[in-house]
């Protein structure tokens, strides 16, 4: 059975485990708004496998890029602001190819009603008689 991955499954030490780095260095990622592991009633900390992702790419950018605390909370708010715009641009392109759908259907039923006719690039001068 597939766990879903935001659900919160590991105690802080499973989780340190998971993410190859010390519990006390979870409780410093929390206090710097780096990951936000839900609380059971009893105020234990559990994080889910998206919080493991997230632990993972920290340790990455630490470790492996040399980008202190301060660097990496800013790159994960640019890239939070990147995926609700990128989610945006999404919705915005589909009320768009809606629109012209709307707009196609009606020049066809137009047409064919008979209240315009396309006459391309022609202009087309009323003449009164006298």
């Amino acid at each position: 059975m597939r766990r879903e991955k935001h659900r919160p499954v590991y105690m802080i030490g499973i989780a340190a485990e998971l993410a190859g780095v010390h519990p006390q260095t979870l409780r410093i990622y929390e206090r710097k708004q780096l990951v936000e592991p839900k609380r059971t009633g009893g105020n234990t900390r559990l994080y889910s496998d998206a919080d493991i992702e997230r632990l993972k790419l920290i340790q990455e950018l630490t470790q492996e890029e040399g980008i202190n605390l301060a660097g990496v909370v800013r790159i994960i708010e640019l890239e939070e602001e990147r995926d609700r715009l990128q989610d945006e641009l999404e919705i915005l392109r589909e009320e768009i190819r809606e629109m012209k759908r709307e707009a196609i259907k009606a020049e066809l039923l137009a047409v064919r009603s008979k209240a315009i006719v396309p006459l391309g690039n022609v202009a087309v001068t009323r003449i009164e008689r006298t």
